[in-house]
């Protein structure tokens, strides 16, 4: 049973993340950034144990075609982050 719990455990042994938060976050960034339907995102939420971190932050993957993938870093936990953290993020 130990073996099993290992895999149901999202990245760096952090409890896997609710998908309601990861798709709510996606909604925001989708409508934040104004981009086209094609731009797909990704969501995690990890630990930062480097002394300047904030603990757990939010990373948001943007993919659009054609373009970098381009990483916008919210320092809250995924549960915490509304359009204006992906907008702050955007910025810095």
């Amino acid at each position: 049973m130990a073996l099993f719990g290992a895999f149901m455990r999202g990245t760096f042994g952090l409890p896997k993340p609710d998908r309601e938060a990861v798709e709510r976050v996606k909604g925001l960034a989708r409508s934040a950034l104004q981009l086209s339907p094609e731009t797909a995102f990704a969501v995690n939420e990890i630990a930062c144990n480097d002394p300047g971190c904030p603990g757990l932050e939010t990373v948001v993957l943007v993919m659009e075609p054609g373009r970098k993938t381009r990483a916008l870093k919210v320092p809250k936990p995924l549960d915490e982050v509304m359009e204006q953290d992906i907008l702050a993020a955007l910025e810095g």
